[in-house]
């Protein structure tokens, strides 16, 4: 991915390195139990705070732990992550302005260890998240050493899908589809739930395509072997593989973020016809 001379958003809030408060409430799920929740719906998920929902509250040790030392504010990983959310905002900002509408971009929020966000408390193994609260997007970048080293996704542009997907979410925000999908999800049942959850995700993984389209259509940032790094990278983080990889078998009636199939058909029809209107995945027979 071309990124090196590309602009650097100036919304981008490095915490890392920063004391962390760990008196906060969290899910009252602990040891392996946490880890199969977290790891069914860790990767590219919108407020893993919903992941909790209904789960008794526990109150862990009120205690501060200290990172190590601040990294360098041009570090190579932060300028990365700075690039990519500038091309972000960069096509979103142009799409919005032809639907006669003014673009409000995200924050991004580095950090290592654990956040508080106006989510809740989330800690690394939770993954890159978006909260709708604050309109922040969260990411500690060592998920991208694990996106490598564990699934097999290794790459730029795989790392850029993961930031672009989760700018999806707040795109989805901002038109207000989040908000109407939460409210279906009120009024029906757990089954029900999952698959407007499976649809929201979808959605996302399509507009992350429609922004590499866009983004390379105007300033040419896709080399050779992207494209495939990014669809290597949505294969691998299906909630069918996950399900396999954790416990050994898979219920697609649990799946809130789709099939590894269904993440790469619908990131690559974002890639290659570029628009929003591509992207209905609430209005559709074929998921």
């Amino acid at each position: 991915m071309r990124w090196r001379t590309g602009r650097e958003s100036d919304n981008v809030e490095d915490r890392r390195g920063m004391s962390i408060p760990r008196g906060a409430k969290i899910g009252g799920l602990s040891g392996l139990g946490l880890v199969a929740v977290v790891l069914i719906g860790m990767f590219l998920g919108i407020d893993p705070t919903v992941l909790l929902q209904g789960v008794p509250e526990i109150q862990t040790p009120s205690v501060s732990v200290q990172q190590s030392g601040r990294p360098a504010a041009n570090d190579d990983q932060r300028k990365f992550v700075a690039v990519v959310l500038a091309e972000t905002e960069d096509v979103w900002q142009e799409a919005f302005w032809k639907m006669g509408r003014t673009y409000q971009a995200p924050t991004l929020v580095l950090f290592s260890g654990a956040v508080e966000s106006a989510c809740g408390m989330a800690g690394s193994a939770v993954g890159p998240f978006y909260c709708p609260y604050d309109h922040k997007v969260y990411l500690d970048l060592s998920f991208f050493e694990d996106l490598s080293t564990r699934f097999g996704a290794s790459g730029d542009f795989a790392q850029a899908y993961v930031i672009a997907h989760e700018v999806g979410h707040h795109v989805q925000t901002l038109v207000g589809i989040s908000k109407k999908v939460n409210d279906l999800q009120s009024r029906v049942n757990p089954s029900d739930r999952n698959k407007l959850s499976v649809m929201m995700e979808l959605q996302a993984d399509c507009l992350a395509g429609v922004w590499a389209h866009q983004a390379d259509k105007s300033r040419q940032i896709l080399e050779a072997g992207d494209i495939e790094e990014g669809l290597n990278a949505a294969s691998a983080i299906g909630d069918d593989r996950i399900q396999r990889k954790t416990q050994g078998y898979v219920v697609p009636d649990a799946f809130t973020h789709g099939s590894s199939a269904q993440r790469v058909r619908w990131f690559k029809i974002g890639l290659e016809l570029g628009n929003l209107q591509a992207c209905d995945t609430f209005n559709t027979d074929r998921m």
